[in-house]
Formats: C-alpha cells, structure tokens, sequence
C-alpha cells in the first residue's frame, strides 16, 4: 500500500446506515461507480463501517479488477471493529489489507470521531453517494454537510 494525494475533483465518498434494506439493489452501487469513473472519479473513499460501507468496497474491489480506481479506507478510529462480530472482523481486516490506502483519523476513539471521519471524507470529495433511510442518523448529518458544501449528491 502506498499513500498518495487524492484529488477532490476525481474523488467519491459513501454514506449509508449499518442496516441496508432487504430489497435495495445492490446492482445501483455498481452502475453509479461504473457512470462516475466514465466521467474520470477515480478515488473512492470508504468509512468502513457495516452494512452500506461494507457492501460499497465489497463492490469497489471487485469493479477495481478492470477499471482503474483507488479504494481508500477512512477508518474513525483504531478501535473501529472492536464490537464486531468474527466473521465482521475477518472482513474488515480483509478490507483494510487490500485497500489502496487506510487513513485513519482519530488515534484513540472519541465521542466525535465518527462524524469527524464523514467530515473529512465530504472535505476531499466532490460527489456524495448517499444511502439515508433515517432523518436522525449519522448518514443524515453527512448528507447535510455535503449539500452545505457543494458536492454533488447521488441518492439510492
């Protein structure tokens, strides 16, 4: 793995709740990417949380094999997958081994530092993909906070 400067012009973030309906169209995902790299996105960044995070660089890896893209792990704390189940853990470290830069940052968890991550990921994006089922929710906030700063939103 190898740090590089993401360019905000050409770079994704992803927010979305930690439970995904059982009738979304994981397929959606694919097909937003796929048009968002025809128009030159190449950096994608994740906040590796469960559910619509996980399934957003489950899909990103597997679109990586033929197009050329950069999956970023924004990861809020070291102690992000502490209360993950084993089989949540197993995929996360598999997640964090083969994106193409983790960064992560809080060193320590703090109240604060899962909307700090979703701040620094609307900071260095130009285009939200927003997955937001729930008014109160964190999902909600980075969703408000993208609009207030001018990225173009994509709503699943």
């Amino acid at each position: 793995m190898q740090d590089f400067i993401i360019e905000k012009a050409k770079a994704v973030c992803f927010t979305g709740h930690r439970v995904v309906e059982k009738n979304f169209n994981y397929n959606s995902i694919k097909k937003v990417v796929e048009n968002l790299v025809k128009k030159g996105y190449k950096y994608f960044l994740v906040g590796m949380a469960l559910g619509f995070d996980t399934a957003c660089f489950s899909i990103l890896l597997e679109l990586k094999k033929d197009l050329d893209i950069k999956i970023i792990a924004c990861v809020p704390c070291p102690e992000q997958a502490d209360n993950f189940n084993e089989n949540q853990r197993i995929l996360y470290d598999k997640m964090l081994s083969v994106a193409d830069q983790t960064i992560v940052i809080s060193p320590k968890y703090t109240s604060t530092c899962m909307r700090k991550r979703n701040k620094f990921m609307v900071d260095n994006s130009s285009v939200l993909v927003s997955y937001v089922r729930r008014e109160r929710s964190g999902s909600k906030f980075t969703e408000k906070y993208a609009i207030s700063n001018n990225l173009t939103i994509i709503k699943l």
